[in-house]
């Protein structure tokens, strides 16, 4: 019944930017927290931003003051902005979102994922 429905990837130079949407279904405050993840070809799926309800956000190591997780909540929108994109960045980028049922239950939702690539 939830759906995240994502746009924006594709083919950008090394140095250029893109900018991810998320679109969830209802309101994104139904959930904890709504973050993106990637993965590259034969490594692990990988967090790379992550926004809560409450605003705090966080950043894996590799994108900080580079990338920017925002939300439009009129349009229950997630974003991704990304700048200075290196070939590393390269992975399909998937949204995510996360709802604590209880303690030690959660529930996650995910998009079906956006490939970007990074190549001259």
């Amino acid at each position: 019944q939830v759906q995240l429905v994502e746009s924006g990837g594709g083919l950008v130079q090394p140095g250029g930017s893109l900018r991810l949407s998320c679109a969830v279904s209802g309101s994104i405050f139904r959930f904890y927290a709504m973050g993106w993840y990637r993965q590259a070809p034969g490594k692990k799926r990988e967090l790379v931003a992550r926004i809560t309800t409450s605003g705090t956000t966080n950043y894996a190591d590799s994108v900080k003051g580079r990338f920017t997780i925002s939300r439009d909540n009129a349009k229950n929108t997630v974003y991704l902005q990304m700048n200075s994109l290196k070939p590393e960045d390269t992975a399909v980028y998937f949204c995510n979102a996360h709802r604590s049922v209880s303690v030690g239950l959660e529930d996650d939702y995910w998009g079906q994922g956006t490939q970007v690539t990074v190549s001259s």
